[in-house]
């Protein structure tokens, strides 16, 4: 079994910054990609930005030069670095990551974590 758990969600001015953790734990062989998606209320989930194991990254058009994924592969980590954040960035930030199981060596599956909230407010 593995679990995916976020932090360092909270309530944040205009224009200030936060950095999200995803740290997942368990029966671990390998993960390889790692990404962040967010979920605001009446819309659907997006892709926020990703990271494979070997570092390359994409993000959203709407964050990009704002925010960096980054990740720790010895401590099977994955960072959302957010800065210069805008209302429109509010929502429950998720992380999910592909994982190779200690039973499976060969096969990817996909864990998902519960959420941490972002909310970007005056």
């Amino acid at each position: 079994q593995v679990q995916l758990v976020e932090s360092g969600g909270g309530l944040v001015q205009p224009g200030g910054s936060l950095r999200l953790s995803c740290a997942a734990s368990g029966s671990i062989f390998s993960i390889n990609n790692m990404d962040w998606y967010r979920q605001a209320p009446g819309k659907e989930r997006e892709l926020v930005a990703g990271t494979t194991r070997d570092g390359n990254t994409n993000y959203a058009d709407s964050v990009k030069g704002r925010f960096t994924v980054s990740r720790d592969n010895a401590k099977n980590t994955v960072f959302l670095q957010m800065n210069s954040l805008k209302p429109e960035d509010t929502a429950v930030y998720l992380c999910n990551a592909d994982v190779r199981t200690s039973l499976d060596h060969r096969t990817d599956y996909r864990y998902w974590g519960q959420g941490t909230q972002v909310t970007v407010s005056s």
